[in-house]
């Protein structure tokens, strides 16, 4: 396993951000360095880390390729420009979902996360106690008035969701982290203080860069041409507005305040996750790194207007949210009142197909259920492989496209759950009359378990979810279109154990994942020996889309998953096609066989039965990029996979 990891800090002398010429041209322009602007920035450098300067060898034999880039590949080019003055420094949003936890894991940045975040294990509700009337400190019954109590308490992720847990860290670290790999890994650093002025495309153009920007820093002028845009510059994002593509949904801002506080309160769970129903309003708790600070969320009545609330109002709602229990602020680090509404844009591509949208540019929610950060980093995530596969000449220029369908789809998703969560918050009644009970609210939370922790994306049908050539019987508990699920392997050449998704790291490649089946079944290592002489044969799947002189596993790296006792196999029984030469040197690479079998000292991981897969039958799935499964099909039909590949995947002449 070839994991993408660079010791951080080490960027190569220089920065790539130094000379700003008044005019230039690049392959990509980043507008913002948020969470989406550097997510698909870093998927730039790791393609230029891992494959710039490739020599790619064109497929002759007469099949049509249109819009493509040059089959010599270069370094992509690229530039991010910032309106602020420099990086964030602290940043709203704080959720980590699992979902990212596992991004920054495949980009070998979790342990840093993990390490340095709090750990969200549990959720504690707490609402109006409807039976038993409130008493001041001396026993005094208020008349009345309700006290709050513990009404439920419930595992913030769903067990087996996810290997990695659901974390708080402000977003400036977060985004530095993303920042500094970049750097360490090309010296690429952001241009700031570049305001967007004006962008001007050519369409129906065959100019290779039909896109020019012009941006301003302090009275001088910038002029950039790209052959693609991002734009993820925000809720109020210039790039969409000069493309006036409109905001829809939600006209209506919600009004909310947030607060960083040390408090001083007999509240016993201060230090956990809370929602908190009291007869004045309602209240979220998220503690912060740290062992003291937490964050307070609280929508504020309708009609407020952000500007006019001040930090004595939002400790005072605070104050009466909590009655009975004491709450009062040693210190408050950080406070803030905005509004927010939950909106989504018509499109998030121009018509010239060259500029995109990204996060909060083109789609925005209410801080409830933390989506704002983790869905534009996801953005990012999703389109920056297709940028850099298109752009080292890999893929066809249609992979853009299901950028559009994949993530266009789920915004409005969001939305609609973000309604929907937003109504379960509310103070006020719903459609019926009625306010939720607390055990609805309680139940509710627990089934919005996907959303929250970032694992709802179910990509359709498309060039790169082959659900016409799956069968989806062969893993039942997969879903073509969805991440990959996770489970312990071991694996065969030190019995290290992992989590299958721990293989998948974000370095451009694809993953053939090859479940072979039950070790002691007389007819599996005869089938794999079959699949490795198609995968490795002159017209296969493997030398296909591979360049010549490059290794075996440059673009499509195999795993194999077997079942059963390890010990009883040995590498020679095991076809070359599996055990390609490390990329840089002649060593056998023999980290691709795994094992689903007992570890040493972390238990076992049935990762057959969690992902429903019948060890007799066995199957390949094939994960994209970025994670997320394309196809599930029989081991026989490694044909099929690649002509499917070649509906996007530029062939080489080998």
């Amino acid at each position: 396993m070839e994991i993408v990891s660079e010791i951080l800090g080490r960027a190569r002398s220089g920065s790539k951000a130094a000379e700003h010429p008044a005019e230039e041209s690049v392959d990509v322009l980043i507008c913002g360095s948020g969470s989406a602007g550097l997510a698909c920035a870093l998927w730039l450098a790791i393609y230029n880390h891992r494959f710039g300067g490739t020599s790619l060898k064109p497929e002759v034999n007469g099949s049509s390729h249109g819009n493509q880039e040059s089959l010599t590949t270069r370094p992509v080019t690229y530039r991010i420009l910032e309106s602020r003055d420099g990086p964030l420094q602290l940043g709203q949003a704080d959720g980590v979902q699992c979902r990212t936890v596992e991004i920054y894991e495949s980009f070998g940045l979790d342990h840093i996360l993990k390490d340095e975040g709090y750990w969200v294990n549990e959720v504690s509700f707490w609402a109006v106690d409807q039976a038993n009337p409130a008493t001041d400190g001396d026993g005094a019954t208020e008349p009345g008035r309700k006290k709050i109590v513990r009404t439920g308490r419930a595992a913030d992720v769903q067990p087996g969701l996810s290997h990695q847990p659901h974390l708080i860290l402000n977003q400036a670290r977060i985004n530095g982290l993303m920042l500094e790999k970049m750097k360490a890994l090309n010296g690429q650093d952001v241009d700031y203080g570049w305001k967007v002025a004006d962008i001007e495309v050519k369409k129906n153009s065959n100019e290779s860069h039909p896109v020019t920007v012009t941006s301003e820093k302090g009275g001088t002028k910038r002029s950039i041409r790209a052959k693609y845009v991002l734009g993820g510059d925000g809720a109020h994002s210039q790039i969409r507005r000069s493309l006036q593509i409109p905001m829809e949904g939600d006209n209506s801002n919600a009004v909310w305040g947030v607060m960083d506080v040390f408090p001083r309160t007999d509240f016993p769970d201060f230090r956990k996750k809370c929602t908190i129903h009291s007869e004045v309003g309602t209240l979220i708790i998220i503690p912060r790194e740290g062992d003291t600070m937490i964050r307070m969320y609280f929508e504020l009545p309708d009609g407020t207007n952000p500007k006019s609330v001040t930090l004595e109002d939002l400790q005072k709602k605070a104050k009466d949210i909590f009655w009975p229990y004491n709450m009062d602020f040693c210190t408050t680090k950080w406070w803030s009142a905005y509004s927010i509404g939950q909106r989504v844009a018509k499109s998030m591509v121009d018509d010239s197909g060259h500029i995109f949208l990204a996060g909060d540019a083109c789609h925005t929610h209410s801080p409830k259920a933390g989506q704002g950060m983790n869905a534009s980093l996801q953005d990012g995530y999703n389109i920056g492989w297709k940028l850099g596969a298109l752009l080292m000449g890999q893929a066809d220029q249609s992979i853009l496209n299901t950028y559009i369908q994949e993530r266009h789809q789920y915004a409005q998703q969001l939305i609609d759950f973000d309604k929907y969560w937003a109504k379960l918050f509310s103070s006020e009644p719903q459609e019926d009359g009625k306010k939720p009970t607390a055990e609805e609210f309680n139940q509710a939370f627990i089934k919005g378990g996907l959303f929250t922790a970032g694992m709802a994306a179910n990509y359709q049908d498309s060039d790169l979810v082959a659900n016409s050539i799956s069968d989806q019987n062969l893993a039942k508990k997969i879903v073509v279109g969805q991440r990959l699920p996770s489970a312990q392997v071991v694996r065969m050449s030190d019995s290290k154990p992992f989590p299958l998704l721990k293989l998948l790291q974000s370095d451009g490649r694809w993953r053939i994942l090859v479940f072979a089946g039950d070790v002691d079944d007389p007819a599996t290592l005869p089938s794999l020996d079959r699949l490795g002489e198609e995968l490795s044969s002159e017209r296969g799947l493997l030398r296909k889309f591979t360049p010549a002189g490059m290794p075996a596993d440059s673009i499509l790296d195999t795993l194999v998953v077997l079942r059963g006792d390890r010990k009883t196999l040995e590498f020679d029984q095991i076809h070359a096609a599996f055990k390609p030469n490390l990329d840089d040197m002649p060593i056998t690479n023999l980290h691709k066989i795994f094992f689903d079998d007992e570890s040493w000292n972390w238990g076992h991981g049935h990762v057959y039965e969690t992902l429903g897969i019948n060890p007799r039958v066995g199957c390949i799935v094939v994960a994209r990029p970025d994670q997320y499964v394309s196809a599930v099909v029989r081991l026989r039909e490694s044909a099929e996979l690649s002509e499917w590949f070649m509906k996007f995947m530029r062939p080489t002449n080998n």
